[in-house]
């Protein structure tokens, strides 16, 4: 998976956990029960319009809030293939890896706008704006980070890494 294509959903700056799955969810942490709640307070028909793969593209601040793991899952559940925002807060950051959901900075992210078509490439550090013709560059991410994106999160590696 080092090149994911796919459309865009568009949020803006500050989208904290709250709002990618209000707490009220937090009594289970099947991802398939959070993946049913995901963005619904931001957007209550958003998972009814997601199709598997789409990325969201926001602003500064992604995931600020609370610390909790439920909000990577519940957007990798309901088919979220990618994350890319100006910023991320630091722990959703962290923990967005650790579940196996791709997440990018891009400086640019605002010029990129809801229903636009994207492609992503992991290895080259690249995304191209296809919709608009545009190409932009972030910081590749290191092999460790892919290799976790790549198992489906950190607990998958180790139990890889432990039956080596």
């Amino acid at each position: 998976m080092s090149v994911i294509t796919a459309n865009v959903w568009k949020f803006g700056d500050n989208i904290d956990t709250d709002l990618i799955i209000a707490a009220r969810y937090l009594n289970t942490s099947e991802p398939s029960e959070l993946a049913k709640h995901a963005m619904e307070d931001a957007d209550p028909e958003f998972v009814k319009k997601l199709n598997e793969g789409d990325v969201i593209v926001a602003g500064e601040n992604f995931g600020c809030g609370s610390s909790r793991e439920h909000a990577p899952i519940a957007l990798k559940a309901a088919g979220v293939s990618a994350v890319v925002a100006k910023s991320f807060a630091r722990i959703f950051y962290r923990n967005a890896f650790n579940m196996g959901l791709p997440i990018f900075e891009l400086a640019e992210a605002d010029e990129i706008d809801e229903g636009d078509k994207i492609k992503i490439d992991l290895d080259a550090g690249k995304i191209e704006n296809l919709t608009k013709n545009k190409e932009y560059s972030f910081t590749p991410i290191p092999p460790f980070m892919q290799e976790l994106i790549q198992t489906g999160g950190l607990i998958n590696y180790a139990k890889k890494e432990i039956s080596k």
